[in-house]
């Protein structure tokens, strides 16, 4: 993770159904679905503004950090989280087994 990043905290927005860092005013965030203890990552995105400058990377860590201490499953569905299990392939350990591309990861 970058280190302008390390100190960002996490924020789990339950209205908007998204987990969001927001740096200097701007905002990386992904969305979620809640199943029972299975978290679903549908969709990320950052503001202009932080793009190339690793706040998508450092907010899927950070995300995946919660979910692994809130003991709850992850299922991938965004294809930047799938992406970035690939390259960390130790997070593979929070997936969901019975998820369709769990062989992939």
């Amino acid at each position: 993770m970058n280190p302008i990043f390390e100190h960002i905290p996490l924020v789990r927005n339950g209205e908007k159904r998204r987990f969001e860092i927001e740096v200097d005013g701007r905002l990386a965030f992904t969305n979620y679905g809640e199943f029972g203890n299975q978290i679903a990552l549908v969709h990320t995105e950052t503001d202009p503004e932080l793009a190339g400058q690793g706040a998508a990377s450092a907010l899927i860590e950070k995300t995946l950090r919660y979910l692994e201490e809130e003991q709850l499953q992850l299922l991938p569905f965004c294809p930047f989280v799938f992406a970035f299990i690939q390259r960390h392939p130790d997070w593979k350990r929070i997936v969901n087994k019975n998820f369709k591309g769990y062989d992939k990861l």
